[in-house]
């Protein structure tokens, strides 16, 4: 398994931005898909983002797509997901999650990912 550990959350006003961090350990990050849930008080945790072991495809949910931006730095061990133009429906502790080889419609599975993350909480407020 790889171990997560997430960082970059905070508060935020709406409209702001911030970038989510994942450094990954231990065995190989690579191949690894990544991506990032998130889990919003009383609801059941969602699908965010996701990229693929060589980065060429993301996918995203639709309600931040064109907003968010995931992307990895394999010399760092690490994913990030930029978000921009952020709403308060936004606010959750958001997760990153790691996968071996895993496409199509898994992608937006979470029971296809194998190691998780602590999480980071993010809150929109004015």
């Amino acid at each position: 398994q790889v171990h997560l550990v997430e960082s970059g959350g905070g508060l935020v006003q709406p409209g702001g931005s911030l970038r989510l961090s994942c450094a990954a350990s231990g065995r190989t990050f690579i191949p690894n898909t990544m991506s990032w849930f998130r889990q919003a008080p009383g609801k059941e945790r969602e699908f965010v983002a996701a990229i693929t072991e060589t980065g060429t495809y993301q996918d995203y949910a639709d309600d931040v797509k064109g907003r968010f931006t995931i992307s990895r730095d394999d010399a760092k061990n690490a994913v990030y997901l930029q978000m921009n133009s952020l709403k308060p429906e936004d606010t959750a502790v958001y997760y990153c999650a790691a996968g071996v080889w895993i496409q199509g419609n898994r992608l937006r599975y979470g029971g296809s990912y194998n190691s998780w993350g602590q999480g980071t909480q993010v809150t929109v407020s004015s």
